[in-house]
């Protein structure tokens, strides 16, 4: 038995360094004093901040604070609906009954097998429509909130497991539908909401497809991903390669920051029962 648990706990230890080596490696660019894309060593043979102060400062031809503020203020708007469309549309397929309810969770399960870029042509000319081009960030938003619902599997999965007695009682008392929901049903869901929020979080931060079609050459309003892969283009890399390692570490602190905020809930809520009072 001690030889079997020590075997899980090497295996998990390789497991760890494989997974923290990239970690190590980005952070450790972004503090190299050695210009160029590639190395022959792993540890940099000097060291610098000069990456960051370069990345950080205006009027740059890469001008990171403007993107990062860009995907931030998507990210918390897009977070913020998109978390809501999906609770909304998870406990009304969870709780409710209509018609069409089967064939439109089916549908909408086929739609979300399909990767999002097929659609992006279509959305494309939806938003020109719209006259929405001339504002990416909203359209960028927008997009982010409206195909949330696709996503509502797993929070509908989630509801599901909630004993419908807590929500029969609720009745008995006189609650309402949406008394139930905001009083009763989010309360004991902290998981999976915190499970939603840091999805719809971290997607503005990842995506480069769509913002790549909407921006176009709208530089001022591009996003971290596609700013930063600008840097990546052959006539950049050499020079910029290093203050993009050091964008990699910038971009992952809000993103690490919500995570611990909302760890503490998600604890609360895996601990925590459905007790009537």
């Amino acid at each position: 038995m001690k030889q079997r648990n020590a075997g899980a706990y090497i295996l998990l230890t390789v497991l760890g360094i494989i997974w923290i080596l990239p970690l190590l490696w980005i952070i450790l660019i972004s503090f190299r004093e050695e210009p160029g894309a590639y190395t022959s060593y792993f540890f940099p043979k000097s060291y610098t901040v000069n990456n960051y102060v370069k990345l950080l400062q205006r009027g740059q031809q890469f001008d990171f604070v403007r993107w990062f503020f860009n995907t931030l203020t998507v990210a918390i708007f897009s977070c913020i609906g998109s978390t809501a469309m999906v609770l909304a549309v998870s406990f009304a397929l969870s709780r409710l009954k209509f018609r069409m309810k089967k064939p439109m969770m089916n549908i909408a399960l086929i739609l979300g097998m399909f990767p999002a870029f097929m659609s992006m042509l279509a959305v494309y000319y939806i938003l020109k429509g719209m006259n929405l081009l001339q504002q990416p960030l909203v359209s960028l938003t927008l997009f982010y909130i409206a195909g949330a619902g696709l996503s509502y599997y797993i929070a509908k999965g989630f509801f599901d497991t909630i004993p419908r007695s807590v929500d029969e009682s609720a009745y008995l008392d006189g609650a309402t539908k949406s008394q139930i929901f905001f009083k009763i049903t989010l309360p004991l869901s902290k998981p999976i909401i915190v499970y939603t929020v840091l999805t719809s979080f971290m997607t503005p931060w990842i995506d480069y497809i769509f913002p790549s079609i909407i921006c176009g050459t709208d530089y001022d309003n591009y996003t971290v991903a596609l700013g930063m892969f600008r840097m990546l283009e052959r006539e950049f890399i050499s020079t910029y390669y290093t203050q993009f390692a050091a964008g990699a570490v910038l971009v992952s602190i809000p993103i690490g920051l919500l995570f611990i905020i909302m760890q503490r809930f998600y604890v609360e809520g895996v601990t925590g029962g459905s007790v009537k009072e």
